[in-house]
């Protein structure tokens, strides 16, 4: 995917939980908020009551990430398995592959509701995705990707679920890798996919906007993002597989949003603990090394702005066939353990 697609110790790892912990977003509003506080101010008077959570989303317990610590745990290598539980034990988005969506999602929806918690959700699926490079695919005309969000939507249902729509589809209008003539489609199956999504009760919707380390000037995305129906959406989202740091990403985003009134964003953070790789920003975003895991997944981030850092790339699936990784989307344990031991303070 062009930029894009799909040791931190127990004690290193809550430490890292308890930094992201602290004020809600203003998403938290709602009856339930002042029993939250109420809780929160029981825990903070009590050493040994248990705090709360510091996000509402679902943790996959057969994740590839899960499954290899159990795997090594069984091989004997159990500093490298509890290294990984810092990425097993973190909620990481569903990216639903083939031309049926509905079983990853029905999957992630009955987990995240046995759970009490909300699934996170990529649609990856626009046609002429990724401008035919390692993720190239998606559906084969306008009326097969109907069909599939419509899929996808349905079968969310009445779920609790966060939506990430598109990634690289507005970015490669911007940068011209997607032809013109595909551009007037493209607004409007991301409109319609908007739309359809925001019909389901409990799904929040984040156009992908790319990143800082793309599109330089945030001014650019404006019209696109107004012309892809972001004002019907919760938000945009940045950032999504690449590695640009959290304080150049906030910054970013509020020059976005404030281009498309005032919308509210999410951002990855989930391979950014080391920032971007410096040198050649073409062949910087491609499994690139030395990379670190970043700030956890967390819906309280003190930004008014800033709903969810998430980890919408899974860590430790790579980015495609360079670098020695696996074609890209795909597993790679070694790349993943480099990102735990470069992991974020």
């Amino acid at each position: 995917m062009h930029r894009l697609l799909r040791t931190f110790t127990a004690l290193t790892a809550a430490a890292a939980l308890g930094l992201t912990a602290g004020c809600s977003s203003g998403s938290d509003a709602g009856p339930g908020k002042e029993k939250e506080k109420k809780d929160e101010a029981t825990a903070a008077a009590s050493p040994k009551a248990a705090r709360p959570a510091p996000h509402r989303f679902w943790v996959d317990p057969q994740s590839e990430a899960a499954r290899q610590v159990r795997e090594w745990q069984q091989e004997g290598r159990a500093q490298d398995a509890e290294a990984l539980k810092s990425i097993a034990d973190q909620p990481m988005a569903v990216w639903p592959a083939g031309d049926d969506p509905a079983p990853d999602i029905e999957k992630a929806t009955a987990g995240a509701k046995a759970d009490d918690r909300t699934a996170v959700l990529v649609a990856y699926n626009i046609p002429h995705r990724d401008c035919g490079q390692h993720s190239a695919g998606g559906a084969q005309d306008a009326a097969y990707y109907r069909q599939w969000l419509g899929t996808f939507a349905d079968t969310i249902g009445n779920s609790k679920a966060l939506v990430i729509l598109e990634p690289d589809a507005i970015p490669h209008i911007v940068d011209g890798c997607t032809p013109a003539q595909y551009h007037e489609e493209r607004y409007e199956l991301l409109s319609e996919a908007i739309e359809r999504l925001k019909r389901q009760p409990n799904v929040k919707v984040y156009l992908d906007a790319g990143n800082p380390g793309w599109i330089n000037d945030p001014y650019q995305l404006t019209l696109p993002l107004q012309r892809a129906g972001v004002a019907r959406a919760d938000g945009f989202s940045l950032n999504v597989s690449n590695f640009q740091g959290d304080a150049t990403v906030k910054a970013y985003g509020r020059k976005v949003s404030a281009t498309v009134g005032g919308k509210h964003f999410v951002m990855d953070s989930s391979r950014n603990g080391r920032g971007p790789l410096a040198g050649d920003r073409q062949d910087a975003w491609c499994n690139p090394p030395g990379r670190g895991l970043g700030t956890p997944p967390t819906d309280r981030t003190g930004d008014p702005l800033l709903d969810a850092y998430l980890w919408i790339k899974r860590p430790g699936d790579s980015d495609g066939p360079c670098r020695g990784g696996p074609a890209a989307g795909q597993w790679w344990p070694d790349y993943a353990l480099g990102l735990v031991r470069n992991a974020k303070a």
